[in-house]
């Protein structure tokens, strides 16, 4: 008998999971949102005073407190409902099962143009060492655990119930930007927040090719991890703009660099191709019912038909 192994059949928990669907996403998605906002209300009084209101980034305990530790949690959560379902290290960080092209490297030069810009240009001696360090822990824990939310739980969901690349790069680009929503309820204008939501859509779609194209959820991670923290340094807070950028020429340049990856993703959301084929893995067999693949449109007969670019 030639071909890939059978995967090994899961029941129960894992078996829901495995069979994917669009409206689990959604579900994982609120769930975790509800349980990271119900840790951090319950983490409130013993942080509280820590907590510089008026400037997050004034001290070290005050990182830690206000931002740190939010994520960690996250981040805690979402490994343990990995573990949980069986999701680790495969098949969340399996090679990509779908090949990526070499027009999608534009999406990593993108997103790395604004990161240098805001590197070369951030006022470092505003902040002590501590600040800084942690800051840049936060990030790598936003990259790890906002990437494992969408484009590791979300894409491998949609792509496990026979969804096409186009609309796995679009739904959870979507989810990834209305999990943002929420910074309405801590007092944002609901402009900033709508803006927020708008560059999170275009910066998921870029993340989405970044992973793509490098067959790794691990560089969209890095990536992120590093947008996160240099922004929030170079602006003084997070989801505001920096005060003063013409005084600095990097920074100036920063904003046209953003609103060109902004419009970079939606150009590149139209070339998107490829079919996963209800695998979220590399070498994984599709997913089947009964004998045969699965599609969102019913029953696919060319089980042998590789993968699209």
């Amino acid at each position: 008998m030639t071909g890939p192994a059978a995967r090994p059949r899961a029941t129960g928990w894992a078996a829901f999971w495995n069979r994917g669907g669009w409206w689990k996403a959604i579900v994982l998605a609120i769930v975790y949102l509800a349980l990271y906002e119900l840790l951090q209300l319950a983490f409130a009084p013993f942080t509280e005073a820590l907590v510089d209101e008026q400037n997050l980034f004034a001290t070290p305990g005050s990182v830690f407190a206000g931002l740190v530790l939010r994520v960690l949690t996250g981040s805690i959560l979402l490994v343990a409902f990995a573990w949980s379902i069986g999701w680790l290290p495969r098949p969340l960080f399996a090679r990509q099962p779908v090949r990526g092209s070499w027009w999608m490297w534009f999406a990593p030069v993108l997103v790395a143009i604004p990161i240098v810009l805001r590197v070369l240009g951030t006022d470092y001696s505003a902040y002590s060492g501590g600040v800084i360090v942690l800051t840049f822990v936060a990030g790598a824990l936003i990259g790890f655990s906002e990437e494992l939310l969408t484009r590791g739980f979300v894409v491998g969901l949609l792509r496990r119930r026979g969804y096409r690349e186009w609309p796995v790069a679009l739904l959870s680009s979507l989810v990834f930007a209305l999990l943002h929503s929420v910074n309405l309820f801590s007092g944002q204008p609901i402009a900033t927040v709508g803006l927020t939501i708008a560059y999170t859509f275009c910066f998921g779609i870029l993340m989405y090719l970044t992973m793509r194209v490098t067959g790794s959820l691990i560089w969209p991670m890095v990536l992120h991890g590093l947008t996160d923290p240099i922004t929030m340094l170079a602006s003084g807070g997070i989801d505001q703009a920096p005060e003063r950028v013409l005084d600095n020429p990097m920074l100036a340049l920063a904003a046209p660099a953003t609103l060109l990856l902004a419009v970079g993703a939606v150009v590149l959301l139209v070339f998107i191709r490829g079919d996963a084929r209800g695998r979220a893995a590399d070498g994984e067999p599709p997913r089947t019912d009964g004998g045969v693949d699965v599609t969102p449109s019913g029953v696919r007969t060319d089980p042998d038909r590789r993968p699209g670019a």
